[in-house]
């Protein structure tokens, strides 16, 4: 059989068996199972897309629902909304640039930009620009799954229809919340608008990182200006390429700092990454050649950088953020009424206040208004020279956490290393108008650049004794519990609801019954405590007056701690400056402002502020707060103020503060025009070095002549605060503050001061007693009927103890605290504090020792025991007659003359009894002349030792003269020395027992 029979053969072989039934059923079978399996698996998918795309569609209607339906005007007004930045105008209307001092933008056309900027745009941020509908499905799908996955990198799904509607009028929100809106508004925007107004909308739009002068931008006109130099039609293919790279990480690829300076290589190696992907994209897409290509990939890009002018922001950096916050302070406050939103629930619910923040930072950088502030350009700029040049801040210290004590770190400029922070003393000043409120001028800090916060209106620190006049002095005279020349007791107080109890800056020092005038005036710390405490028991100081001064953010109950009179509760500068043009102010309170009106682009005002001042001390009150304060400058704490202006005559009033551990200095001052209030301290809070109240009176000092010289009208009123009628001038007991008594007037302890004629003192001092009086050691006790009226000093002054007692006095530790001082009438004052503390043991006292005599002085060794009140001096013409008292005194010396005599000393103690005499002290040679008789020469007389006088036996009663009773009385003894022999005699240098 040859080959062809075979190949015949089997093919007539397979023909039979596909002819078979049985492989034809077999294989129908199969085909059927199988795809009924298919068919199975296709209808369970899609039943489960229709379920899942279902749940997509609920889920996604359930994200849009509150989104209303934009009109087709509202749509494009809101993208378009980017034509004007705002701008900012110092008082008088003097331009100072654009608020925004985080954005800048030049719009321009379409035509205007350059095709390969266009290109690149469209290559790297939405290759489907021209196709779709708003949407790219297939990015967000694979958006959604990087999202739910979780994947690390995540291309992202936005259009560039989609990034307009998330910057015009969306925010930068990260949910699927406000994904879901841009996807809806992105789609209807395309109905609206046409490709190119979208394109040439976005490249108006978008953020392209920083400027040559380090400011942000957003724009291409100002991108290609801000970085290149030129128009955004005039840059090269590789310029395009960078520009056009920016928007999907404007900060990142910047070749600039926010300082204005190129980066380092490594800074710039991302930017330049970006621009060769941004070729390549175009190179695939067709955009440009490969010829192009390489001639851009080879042009020297960081060679046509162009240089920075400085900006607004550069200038008055702390200027420009302090407007731009306030601005959009006033815009979301604006904005969040307009919709129907209460202020509480604005600041209560923090989505809502960020979402109203962002809205209104749109509306300031888009709304193209003119905002007109109270600054006054001339002397905010000499401020900020004084700040810059002063000398002595003090030194820098190393930062240091507070709680931990570990240092702080910082990036050290050059090298980029992590380096302890070494900080310097910074400052924050105010000066504003009294009146109507308006911040004149101010000083944030030492260095923007430093720490970009300001000091004068964002840093609130304790405000130590300048709290003294608000809180405690203000309130009291308000109240009528105090006048200036009400009497304090500056003395250490022991009160274990208020432990430990404030003391003064010397911790040691008291300065008893003090006035309140000088206890402000000085500082004194116990005594604005204890009349805190005093106001307390009739008023609540703190809601009742100083929260009606601008402060905020006391809890209610700390209000009774008395470390609140001394300045533990914290504000900023501001706040403090304005509180005290409460006293400039004549008593009427009006919050500072910085912004006067605003414009919007027809010139119609949208926004003016209204002054709502608030009465806080009547005329009366106000006037003797300032008449006090201005003694704080003449004569108390803020000397060094007063002595460091050009023009010391003007009606300035102020306080000076310190805080605890001295981490912060304050002096806050006012004049008829103006309050300029400063402080200084460490950002860390370290302890300022010593001298720092001086150096920032100083400062404030310098601050003020340089005002003055910019505006002397404003800074060196002729006028002074006037005096009302109700104030009149009267004498007062400095001891009580009553109306000065005989007493207090003999004493001369009458001061004159002002009062307001509701609360002149009517009643007159009791706090002074004429009262017979011994001294006891060194103080004295009331005469009772057991004491020696001999040793009474006449016209005794003493303080009256039922005074003492109603005041409670008698209850202080130590009662000699009362004393202010030693000296004048207070020498003559004594305190009745021993006469229930004078135990009579029933003995005598402890004889005198060591009488000696000089020239005609007769002296003596007092005697050791503690209730002596005075000694009696007895005589004898010779040692063999009797003594008898020869004078009385309370001193341990007596002239006796030169007549020869004999002396002895004995002590009387305050109960009337006598110790035992001193020795017998001969004054003057009694030995009796010997007869001459011739003696044999031969055996000349020698000198005998002298033999111990005889002592006499004293009389058994001597006469004691004037005496109205028994001296010896109670002496368990003899008084004539019959049964008790005398002492020995004791050299001069050691005291007799007087227990012989």
């Amino acid at each position: 059989m040859n080959n062809s029979d075979n190949e015949t053969s089997k093919t007539a072989a397979f023909k039979a068996l596909i002819d078979k039934k049985s492989l034809q059923r077999v294989f129908r079978i199969s085909y059927d199972v199988i795809w009924n399996i298919i068919l199975f698996f296709i209808v369970i998918a899609i039943i489960g897309l229709f379920f899942v795309g279902g749940l997509g569609a609920g889920y996604f209607g359930s994200l849009v629902k509150d989104e209303p339906l934009r009109t087709e005007e509202d749509m494009v007004s809101a993208i378009f909304n980017y034509e004007e930045t705002s701008e900012v105008y110092f008082d008088n209307d003097v331009f100072m640039g654009e608020v925004s001092s985080d954005i800048y933008r030049e719009e321009t056309s379409l035509d205007q930009v350059s095709q390969h900027i266009i290109n690149g745009v469209i290559a790297t941020e939405d290759e489907y620009f021209m196709t779709h509908n708003g949407i790219v499905p297939k990015a967000i799908m694979r958006a959604v799954f990087q999202e739910v996955s979780g994947a690390a990198t995540q291309t992202g799904g936005s259009t560039l229809t989609q990034q307009i509607i998330k910057n015009q009028i969306l925010t930068n929100e990260v949910s699927f919340d406000r994904k879901a809106k841009e996807i809806v508004l992105a789609m209807r925007l395309e109905h609206f608008m046409d490709k190119n107004e979208i394109l040439e909308a976005y490249l108006n739009i978008v953020p392209f990182g920083r400027n040559a002068s380090g400011r942000n931008i957003a724009g291409v006109q100002t991108a290609a200006e801000g970085i290149f130099g030129v128009d955004a039609s005039e840059v090269n293919l590789a310029q395009a390429a960078f520009i056009a790279g920016l928007p999907q990480s404007p900060i990142s690829y910047s070749p600039f700092t926010n300082g204005g300076q190129v980066k380092e290589e490594a800074g710039l190696a991302a930017g330049l990454s970006r621009q060769a992907t941004v070729l390549n994209r175009m190179l695939d897409k067709e955009f440009i050649s490969q010829a192009e290509y390489d001639e851009a990939i080879a042009f020297d890009l960081i060679a046509s950088f162009t240089e920075g002018a400085p900006s607004t922001f550069e200038q008055y950096p702390y200027l420009t953020q302090e407007i731009k916050n306030r601005a959009e302070a006033i815009f979301k406050e604006r904005l969040a009424l307009a919709d129907g939103y209460t202020l509480e629930e604005l600041n209560q619910n923090d989505a809502l206040n960020e979402q109203y923040s962002i809205h209104a930072q749109r509306e300031i950088s888009q709304g193209g208004y003119k905002i007109h502030t109270t600054i006054n350009k001339d002397i905010y700029d000499v401020f900020q020279e004084v700040a810059a040049n002063y000398s002595n801040y003090g030194p820098n210290k190393i930062a240091r956490n507070n709680a931990t004590g570990e240092p702080i770190m910082t990036e050290d400029p050059d090298t980029g290393e992590s380096v302890p922070y070494n900080a310097p003393v910074q400052v924050g000043s105010v000066l504003r108008d009294n009146a109507t409120g308006a911040i004149i001028a101010f000083v944030g800090g030492r260095d923007f650049d430093i720490q970009n916060r300001n000091f004068a209106t964002n840093a609130p620190r304790q405000i130590g004794s300048t709290a003294k006049p608000l809180l405690v002095y203000g309130p009291a005279l308000e109240e009528g519990l105090f006048q200036p020349g009400s009497i304090i007791a500056d003395v250490k107080t022991n009160d274990p609801l208020y432990n430990p109890f404030p003391t003064n800056f010397t911790s040691s020092r008291y300065y008893g019954l003090t006035t309140v005038r000088q206890a402000l005036t000085s500082s004194y710390n116990v005594s604005a405590a204890r009349a805190y405490l005093d106001l307390l028991e009739i008023a609540n100081p703190v809601p009742d007056y100083f929260l009606k001064m601008g402060f905020s953010g006391i809890e209610e109950e700390a209000y009774r701690y008395p470390s609140y009179a001394l300045g533990s509760i914290g504000a900023t500068v501001e706040e403090n400056t304005n509180a005290y043009s409460t006293f400039g102010n004549n008593g009427q309170y009006s919050e500072g402002y910085m912004i006067d009106h605003i414009e919007d682009v027809t010139g119609e005002v949208v926004y003016q502020h209204e002054a709502e001042p608030t009465d806080v001390f009547s005329p009366e009150t106000n006037y003797l707060m300032i008449d006090m304060l201005r003694d704080v400058l003449t004569s108390g704490t803020g000397r060094s103020a007063r002595g460091s202006l050009n023009n010391p005559g003007i009606d300035w009033a102020g306080k000076t503060g310190t805080s605890n551990e001295f981490r912060d200095t304050w002096f806050v001052a006012t004049n008829p025009n103006v309050t300029l209030g400063s402080w200084m301290g460490y950002e860390y809070e370290q302890q300022l070095n010593t001298g720092y109240s001086g150096r920032n009176q100083v400062f404030w000092a310098q601050l003020v002549n340089a005002a003055t010289e910019v505006d002397p009208e404003l800074m060196a009123p002729s006028g002074r605060f006037q005096r009302p009628n109700n104030i009149v001038s009267r004498s007062f007991s400095l001891v009580s503050g009553m109306q000065p008594s005989e007493l207090t007037s003999d004493l001369g302890l009458v001061g004159t001061d002002l009062f307001n004629t509701k609360y002149v003192p009517t009643e007159t001092d009791t706090s002074i007693i004429s009262a017979e009086i011994v001294g006891v050691g060194d103080d004295t006790a009331l005469v009772t009927g057991q004491t020696p009226n001999e040793f009474t000093r006449d016209s005794g002054y003493m303080f009256n103890p039922e005074w003492l007692e109603e005041k409670g006095y008698d209850q202080l530790e130590d009662i000699t605290q009362l004393y202010p001082s030693r000296n004048g009438g207070w020498a003559d004052l004594h305190l009745p504090d021993l006469t229930d503390e004078i135990e009579d043991d029933g003995s005598r006292p402890n004889p005198p020792s060591s009488v000696s005599k000089s020239g005609n002085i007769l002296t003596w060794r007092a005697s050791n025991t503690s209730d002596v009140i005075g000694y009696r001096i007895y005589r004898a013409n010779d040692p063999d007659s009797q003594f008898s008292l020869y004078d009385t005194t309370v001193e341990t010396r007596l002239n006796v003359g030169n007549a020869p005599a004999v002396y002895q000393i004995r002590a009387v103690d305050y109960f009337g009894r006598e110790s035992n005499p001193t020795r017998p002290f001969i004054d003057g040679d009694f030995t009796e002349e010997e007869p001459e008789e011739p003696e044999e020469p031969e055996e000349p007389e020698e000198p005998e030792e002298p033999e111990e006088p005889e002592v006499p036996e004293e009389p058994e009663e001597p006469e004691v003269p004037d005496t109205p009773e028994n001296p010896d009385e109670g002496n368990g003894g003899n008084q004539n020395g019959d049964t008790e022999e005398n002492p020995p005699e004791t050299p001069d240098d050691e005291p007799a027992t007087g227990d012989a």
